[in-house]
């Protein structure tokens, strides 16, 4: 008990002193949301503790907090969960509840210290819980309402907030490679295994209606029901510049060549998929968002990883860093210049990499020959066997 008072006490020490970045409630008891956020934002003159709870459907709450209520709202969620991180500026401390029910606290008493001997800082300028975000995307667009992203007013539903900013870090993206897509005559670009084409809306509004361009852009799937749904939505709102196919990407005429190709969230080796059919296409632009990374996870055969992959939810990370890291090295084989970046906040979603590649040359046998020994490496005798059949 004393320790939780402790912790609590930290908090709001952290708070106080203008220190405090996050904290969040994980590993939930029961049918508890299964994560709550807090972060320090300003309400007028008042510095508010925001907390943002997780619900089923990955839907979300939000609730404002005052410094004199974190007692009464923050002290019950000891008991509710099974791991609390607390985040500053000065460093973090983590309460935890292991296997045999013993509470741990990690850094507790070196983060007091820290915050206790830090400059007062309560004078920095957090985020206002009504500032609006600069983004290239207001809400207001009319596509937005028939994807169920904003509603008729142009609010934007709480539980559409994490897809509303990856949305706009993916235009982001697209406006810093602008500059390498032609710049006379229509742009041609496509959405493999576009899904419900959230992105596909937003590209093609960013390039006609923010860059004044001339654009067809061409949705591929396989679920006909998606394709329906989709189209109707681009004769909706009249982006007649908007095509969209029910079928498989790997049948996709190479006769005209995209200036661009995307794709988000392709799950597991539709990724792989999607790629290998941007270099036959031999797409100039390719961003691509990946999905989960099942694929090579039980096919890891490094001796010298053993003490990596004997732990399945370690095992699970390393595949998805690999799994990666051999897309950006094929993608550099063919010519591509490529970089790995972080395409959002990972509290908006864990599925946050973009690869992001640009053609450059023709082929590069180096990156060639780096790939094959990575994949030599990765799965011994396997290595030949790597996406057969699959792409």
């Amino acid at each position: 008990m004393q320790k939780k008072v402790e912790f609590l006490g930290l908090l709001s020490l952290a708070f106080s002193r203008g220190a405090l970045r996050m904290i969040v409630f994980s590993k939930p008891i029961g049918n508890l949301p299964k994560k709550i956020s807090g972060k320090p934002k300003k309400n007028g003159n008042r510095v508010l503790l925001v907390l943002e709870s997780t619900l089923p459907g990955n839907t979300v709450s939000q609730r404002n907090v005052t410094p004199s209520a974190f007692s009464e709202v923050l002290f019950p969620l000891f008991d509710g969960y099974l791991q609390i991180n607390l985040l500053t500026t000065q460093g973090d401390c983590e309460y935890r509840v292991g296997k045999n029910g013993k509470e741990a606290y990690l850094g507790l008493s070196a983060l007091v210290l820290k915050l206790q001997k830090a400059e007062d800082l309560s004078a920095v300028a957090f985020d206002s819980i009504d500032r609006k975000k600069n983004y290239l995307l207001s809400g207001n667009e009319k596509f937005l309402y028939p994807l169920g992203i904003s509603d008729k007013d142009g609010r934007v539903h709480d539980k559409m907030q994490g897809k509303f900013r990856q949305i706009n870090r993916f235009l982001e993206h697209i406006e810093d490679c602008y500059d390498k897509l032609p710049k006379d005559k229509p742009l041609l670009v496509y959405d493999l295994c576009c899904g419900k084409s959230y992105l596909s809306f937003a590209v093609y509004y960013y390039l006609t209606e923010m860059k004044k361009r001339k654009v067809h852009l061409l949705g591929i799937d396989l679920k006909e029901d998606v394709i329906r749904y989709c189209q109707k939505v681009a004769s909706d709102t009249g982006f007649s510049g908007m095509e969209f196919v029910a079928g498989d990407i790997g049948k996709t005429p190479a006769d005209n060549k995209p200036d661009m190709v995307i794709s988000l969230h392709a799950c597991d080796v539709a990724t792989d998929i999607v790629l290998e059919n941007a270099i036959r296409l031999c797409a100039p632009v390719i961003l691509s968002t990946p999905c989960c990374h099942r694929y090579l996870k039980d096919k890891l055969k490094a001796s010298e990883l053993s003490f990596i992959t004997k732990h399945p939810h370690l095992s699970g990370k390393l595949a998805e860093a690999a799994t990666d890291a051999l897309r950006a090295l094929r993608l550099k084989a063919e010519g591509y210049t490529v970089s790995v970046v972080e395409l959002t906040d990972p509290t908006d979603t864990p599925k946050n990499t973009l690869l992001r590649a640009f053609k450059t040359k023709d082929f590069d046998k180096g990156a060639q020959i780096e790939y094959e020994n990575a994949l030599r490496f990765l799965l011994g005798d396997g290595a030949k066997e790597y996406l057969k059949g699959i792409i």
